[in-house]
Order: C-alpha cells, then sequence, then structure tokens
C-alpha cells in the first residue's frame, strides 16, 4: 500500500470523523451535558465510524477489508489511551477559557492527536 494512498484515506476518512465527533460534542454540551462524557460521546460516535471506515478502505489489502476482533480490541486500547490525552485537552481548555473556546479547540486537539493515530494504526492495529 502506498503511505500516500493511504495517508489521503485516512485524512478524508479523519475530517469526516471529526465533524461526526465535534457536532456530537458540540451538541451534547449545548444541551448541558459537562465536558468529560460531552467529549467521551463524541469520540465513541467517531471511533466506531473510523475505525469502520479505514478498516474497509484506508488499511486494506487488495479487496481483503482489514476488520476483526483482534484488531478492534487493539484499536479500543489506543483509542482509550489517545481519548484520555483529548479529554483532559478539550475539559483544560473548558475550565480555563470558557465551553465555547473548547468548542474551538476541539478540533485542534483531535487533528493533532491524528498524526500520533495514523502512523501507531498502521504500526500497530492494521498492520
Amino acid at each position: 500500500m502506498s503511505l500516500l494512498r493511504q495517508g489521503s484515506s485516512y485524512l478524508i476518512i479523519g475530517l469526516v470523523q471529526l465533524v461526526v465527533d465535534w457536532a456530537v460534542f458540540v451538541g451534547a454540551t449545548a444541551l448541558g451535558m459537562p465536558t468529560v462524557p460531552g467529549n467521551l460521546l463524541g469520540r465513541v460516535a467517531g471511533m466506531l465510524l473510523g475505525f469502520w471506515l479505514n478498516g474497509r478502505y484506508t488499511f486494506a489489502r487488495e479487496g481483503a477489508h482489514r476488520l476483526g476482533w483482534a484488531r478492534f480490541a487493539r484499536f479500543l486500547l489506543l483509542w482509550a489511551v489517545l481519548t484520555a490525552i483529548s479529554t483532559l485537552l478539550v475539559t483544560l481548555a473548558a475550565e480555563h477559557l470558557g465551553l465555547r473556546y473548547a468548542w474551538l479547540a476541539k478540533p485542534l486537539v483531535e487533528g493533532s492527536l491524528a498524526a500520533v493515530s495514523f502512523l501507531l494504526m498502521r504500526t500497530l492495529i492494521f498492520r
């Protein structure tokens, strides 16, 4: 698989994931949900979509889908670590800058984590 093809696919899917994650987070917190569960809810929505799309398209090998329980277990562990980092950073933004700035900070936090995630998923999850 070409790194350029995988990177392009990961970027497109990641943008869709980011929009879903962000929209769920903003919607939930705007309705009064606290920042931590709102971020977790958004991350879960994005995670489920991203695992399926990346396994099916980004990291697939010549028509073979790269899904399955073993990969999902490894993915879930990586996702949990990245979610803890995301939640900490978004919560700090909300506490120190206010909820509206946390809404703006979330795409920056998730975008930064996406670069790390791509490298780790390519080498540890969908190898």
